[in-house]
């Protein structure tokens, strides 16, 4: 078997290439896995929707508003190696997207239909269960859409009757300019 060296120019392509192959692993490793983008308006059109599912599915006495801030956005950390540098600091052009509510003064009886009315309608559209709770305080569920990653999460609170409802959009990346203070689609209310 005649194994000859590479000539130069092959063994300087050779090298690149490795070189090339080191730095986009080292740039893997110290910033993580990307983000994907993150459309706000999207999140806050597909938050206001949960929430109004939820909320009509919760079956409440006519005349109930509840207690709500709106769509919230999210700290998010940075990802790979480059989190050990940050670990005190979120990224500025990250977040994620939140909407909650809650009502006070919810029979347990009106509690249970509206939870199982809502984990009903999630299962059968292929959300997947993710933690369930019950003690002699409360009772609650979360379920998570499998591709986008979205979360709701359904509680029930018996010292109070606080039926509180959260749907939660995971990180994104921020397009341009966009600011959280000044988002006119943030604010909610549901329809009756």
């Amino acid at each position: 078997m005649n194994l000859r060296r590479p000539s130069r120019p092959v063994r300087r392509a050779l090298l690149a290439t490795a070189a090339a192959g080191l730095a986009v692993l080292a740039a893997a490793l110290w910033f993580g896995t990307p983000y994907p983008a993150a459309d706000p308006e999207a999140a806050a059109a597909r938050l206001k929707a949960e929430a109004q599912r939820a909320y009509d599915e919760a079956g409440l006495p006519p005349g109930t508003v509840p207690v709500h801030n709106g769509v919230e956005t999210g700290s998010c950390s940075y990802r790979g190696l480059r989190s050990l540098a940050h670990i005190d600091r979120s990224r500025p052009d990250v977040r994620s997207f939140r909407l909650g509510w809650e009502v006070r003064g919810v029979p347990e009886a009106v509690a249970r239909a509206g939870h199982d009315r809502t984990r009903a309608r999630l299962a059968a559209a292929g959300w997947k269960p993710g933690s369930s709770r019950e003690d002699s305080l409360m009772f609650g569920f979360d379920f998570a859409h499998p591709d986008s990653g979205e979360v709701v999460n359904l509680d029930w609170h018996e010292p109070t009757g606080t039926y509180a409802v959260s749907a939660y959009v995971p990180c994104g990346r921020l397009p341009d300019g966009f600011d959280a203070y000044a988002w006119p689609s943030a604010a909610w209310r549901p329809e009756r």
